[in-house]
């Protein structure tokens, strides 16, 4: 089992890059089985890893960096199950070395996984390895920028393993490093403009369990916490900020430090008692009565950071029209662990409701909106199920939501149905995003038989009195189609309208009703919206609780350069208020 994996993971690329252009498939599927089968059987999932590692219809071609690191991860892990410690020491080398060679592309830290290694390697008295993994490490953490005292640490512990080896020199070179090394202040005090960038405080929940690492994007694992969290995550957006976008460090830009002026970074995790917590919170809305509260619920395959990182940028794209809060439940953050997740969100569901009803009752906002995404959808809906059961819901009950929004949900469409006719009155409206090009979608397919997700467009578009159903198929692809939701403007423009007066669709821009499914279903149309303006207008209009059409002229006219798109817009703007009276 003492095989060296980096050379054979570069020929796995070269290989499949060596493929014909119509072998694109990725057999997803497989790699979540084999996943779910290392917790019954190590031996032979180690085994359907190692061939999976070969055949491009799983990593597909050009091979997908993110499943061959999930293979490569999940090869080191079953390594060390099966108590193979030297070659769970070369996995998590090559585990460390690909994530380094894509970090631009997966967003991954390689210098885990190096650590990972030379712990392994030590186990095994391997210590010029282990010294070898630290050095990768040093390497891999020096061009991030991070605070020095993450590299004075790598350096204390490359110090103790020379002295381990009897390498009295390398041991007195690596502490003098070690002890030059201080951590650069970075200060997020105010939204000063010359900064280059906006703080956004983000609330949450969270029943994630803590790691121990001080380090705000490694504060929460992807493990179940004992109870549910509160807190207040700080995210920096760059000036320069694209919208739709999560801007962050790229080699390919020589970007090796994140910096808050150019990239979108989570600053600090600072969790906090419930009283404290929701007086924070009713302070966001002293002299403001009418901003609005927004719930982020993300999906499957999302780490506490990034997922912090989303709703700050959702509500930064927004106007800040919305005080953020999240709730984040324990995602492992790989593709593989797709069985894993699905058996985690359920409770999670449960500690969702019991936050939901504290923030109606402790918040003080006047009104609260709520956005899940893919597999977060089953946490709501289950949470939604739980409270309206309490309440004992009925139709022509005052609403306790504003608006409910599933995007791309991860649930099977009869379940959603059913679920949804309980919790409906519970809404002011529900809106149902939907794409037939998802590509998480089309694998939990797969995974589940023949039963249709509600989140999948074209054919399969869900139709009900209950809710809002949009394809958003025609805004193409982008990074798996699974963001679309957040990653395209024109979406953003669409929730920003549902804020701003809970506009139907045949109201909104963009949308045509679509006459094959029954009523409330439609489609996205690309291109027929300003959306960049239209996010503007409807956030302030919003804001400034403008509900009359002469004042909606002149906030347009101030913020709209181009006078064909004025026109545009206040006829739209029209269309709305007249379709709400």
């Amino acid at each position: 089992m003492k095989m060296r994996l980096w050379p054979f993971v570069a020929a796995i690329a070269m290989l499949s890059y060596a493929l014909p252009a119509q072998v694109k498939a990725q057999d997803i599927t497989r790699v979540v089985t084999i996943d779910g089968l290392a917790q019954v059987d190590p031996l032979r999932a180690l085994r359907e890893a190692d061939i999976a590692l070969r055949d491009p219809r799983v990593l597909g071609t050009p091979p997908d960096m993110r499943i061959l690191l999930d293979l490569l991860q999940l090869r080191a892990e079953l390594l060390e199950q099966i108590g193979q410690i030297r070659a769970a020491g070369d996995a998590w080398t090559a585990v460390g070395r690909t994530r380094a060679f894509a970090r631009a592309t997966v967003q991954l830290d390689p210098v885990p996984a190096f650590e990972l290694a030379a712990d392994l390697y030590e186990q095994d008295n391997a210590l010029d390895q282990a010294r070898r993994a630290i050095e990768s490490a040093i390497e891999a953490e020096a061009e991030t920028g991070r605070e020095g005292d993450e590299l004075a640490r790598l350096y204390a512990s490359l110090a103790r393993l020379a002295k381990l080896a009897g390498d009295d020199k390398a041991a007195d070179l690596a502490e003098a490093v070690n002890e030059s090394l201080v951590a650069p202040a970075f200060e997020t005090k105010d939204n000063d403009p010359k900064n280059g960038f906006r703080v956004v405080d983000v609330y949450y929940a969270t029943d994630r369990a803590r790691t121990g690492s001080k380090k705000p994007r490694e504060f929460y694992s992807g493990q179940r916490g004992d109870h549910l969290e509160l807190g207040v995550a700080t995210v920096t957006i760059p000036d320069n900020h694209v919208s739709g976008r999560v801007e962050r460090p790229s080699v390919w830009r020589l970007e090796f430090s994140p910096s808050p002026s150019k990239h979108v970074l989570l600053k600090s995790v600072e969790p906090v008692d419930p009283n404290s917590f929701f007086a924070r919170l009713q302070g966001e809305f002293s002299g403001a009565p009418e901003r609005d509260l927004f719930v982020y619920i993300h999906g499957f395959n999302h780490s506490f950071e990034y997922a912090a990182q989303r709703a700050a940028q959702i509500t930064y794209d927004m106007g800040h029209a919305s005080v953020p809060v999240l709730f984040s439940w324990p995602s492992r953050d790989r593709t593989a662990a797709y069985f894993a997740d699905a058996a985690v969100v359920r409770l999670s569901g449960r500690r969702l409701a019991v936050f939901l009803d504290d923030l109606v009752e402790r918040s003080g906002a006047q009104t609260i909106h709520v956005l899940a995404h893919s597999m977060g959808s089953r946490a709501l809906s289950d949470a939604l199920e739980i409270m309206a059961l309490r309440r004992n819901a009925q139709p022509g009950d005052a609403p306790v939501f504003g608006q409910l929004m599933f995007a791309a949900p991860d649930i099977d469409t009869d379940l959603f149905a059913t679920m949804a006719d309980v919790f409906k009155p519970l809404a002011k409206r529900m809106t149902l995003y939907a794409s037939s090009t998802d590509w998480a979608l089309v694998s939990s397919h797969k995974l589940h038989g023949t039963t249709p997700r509600a989140g999948l467009g074209g054919e399969f578009l869900m139709a009900s009195n209950g809710f809002d159903s949009i394809d958003m198929t025609a805004m193409g692809e982008d990074m798996l189609a699974h963001n679309y939701f957040s990653n395209d403007s024109s979406a953003l423009a669409d929730m920003a309208t549902l804020f701003w007066r809970d506009a139907a669709p045949i109201s909104r821009c963009g949308l045509q009703a679509r006459s094959d499914l029954g009523a409330r279903t439609w489609s996205y149309r690309p291109g027929q919206c300003p959306s960049n303006d239209l996010i503007s207008v409807f956030s302030n209009l919003k804001h400034k609780n403008i509900r009359e059409a002469e004042e909606a002229r002149k906030l347009v006219v101030e913020l709209v350069p181009d006078q064909g798109r004025i026109e545009f817009i206040l006829s739209l703007i029209e269309r709305i208020l007249n379709g709400n009276r």
